[in-house]
Formats: structure tokens, sequence, C-alpha cells
């Protein structure tokens, strides 16, 4: 019972952030979801060779989750008193060292309730309770959960990208819920260095 109190405390501190207005206008570095995949060069070991789906919110910052970092807790481990939870048999993912006593959520399909962001096409990031507690009820199948979050206030995220921290590519809900999530960064630091190359390519034959 600790535990669940702990993280519904987490959720609805995270709900609280999201709700804040912004403390300065910034311009976004992307108008829509993006993935974010770590530079080799950024070696914080919370964000070392992570994958994140990142989202701008009304606020004029951004949230997202860590894709690619399961933890060996499940569901049940974390609310052993409700039976429903017992059903999901993937583990929780570590979303960020932000709130890390919050549980959020990645749903795909229909909006699945109150607190609900939209990040792409069919695709929500839940934060309230709630919903996140009809989810693991209704619709496990459809979801994948996370404890803690990366949030970054307005023009955060794009001083970090100037700084060569992340490289940014198209996201895809495929990858999001990718069972076998070892090798997702390789593949995609790959990709988004192969079209940082075409490009660069591009821009110099416009100057010749």
């Amino acid at each position: 019972m600790k535990e669940l109190l702990r993280l519904l405390a987490g959720a609805l501190a995270l709900a609280a952030a999201l709700a804040e207005p912004a403390r300065a206008q910034a311009p976004a570095p992307a108008e829509a979801t993006v993935f974010l995949v770590a530079a080799p060069g950024f070696r914080d070991p919370e964000y070392r060779q992570t994958v994140l789906i990142a989202s701008p919110t009304t606020s004029g910052g951004h949230i997202g989750v860590i894709i690619n970092k399961p933890t060996r807790r499940s569901l049940a481990s974390l609310f052993p008193e409700h039976e429903p939870s017992k059903k999901v048999v993937e583990p929780v993912f570590f979303g960020g060292p932000f709130s890390t006593s919050a549980l959020v959520a990645v749903v795909r399909g229909e909006r699945p309730g109150v607190g609900s962001l939209l990040i792409m096409s069919n695709l929500y990031l839940a934060i309230n309770v709630n919903t996140i507690d009809k989810i693991i009820e209704d619709r496990p199948t459809d979801a994948r959960f996370y404890v803690g979050y990366v949030g970054w206030r307005p023009g955060e995220l794009r001083r970090e990208i100037d700084r060569g921290l992340w490289y940014v590519l198209n996201p895809d809900a495929n990858t999001v819920f990718r069972k076998d999530t070892d090798h997702i960064w390789e593949e995609l630091l790959r990709m988004a260095r192969q079209i940082n190359a075409l490009a660069a390519d591009d821009a110099a034959r416009a100057v010749d």
C-alpha cells in the first residue's frame, strides 16, 4: 500500500507540473513528437545510449520517456494487492529520472481517458491515476508502463540538441512497443548518422 500511495502521489505531481504555465517564450525544437537518440558523447549515466520519445506540451516545454530501459520490476511487484496488475507480464520500464515515484503509460489506440496527452496518431501518454488504473484493468496489452519521465522547460530541449547531445528522428509506434529493446539505440544512431550525412551532401551540392 505504501508503494501504491507513493506512485499515486508522484503521478499527481506530474499532472501538476504539466499544467504549469510557461515561464518564458522560446521556440520548440520540433512542432511534433520526435525520437531523441543520445549521442555517443552523452555520458550522463541516466541518458547514456538511450532513445526517448518526446512531445511538446501546452506549457511550451517537452515531456518524454526513455523507451529502451526495461527494469526488473513488474506491475505486480509495485501493486501486490491489485489483481489486474498480476496479468501484465511485461516489465515496467524506467521512463526517466524525473518523478521516479510516478507511474505513467504510453497507450496505443483510442484515447484512454482524462489526463492523456496525444503524442502522435493513435498514441497517448497517460498520466492520470484513474486512467492508468483503467488501462491496467481493461487494455493492458495496448500499453507500456514506466516509472519516471523526462521533462524540459521551454527552450531547454532546443539547447540540448544544439549542443549535440541528441539526434532527432521521426518516431513510430512499432519501435516504442518493441519487445527486444537491446539494440534500438545502435540501430537508430546508425539511421540518424546516415540521414545527417545525406543532408550534409545535399547542402554541399546546393552550395556548389
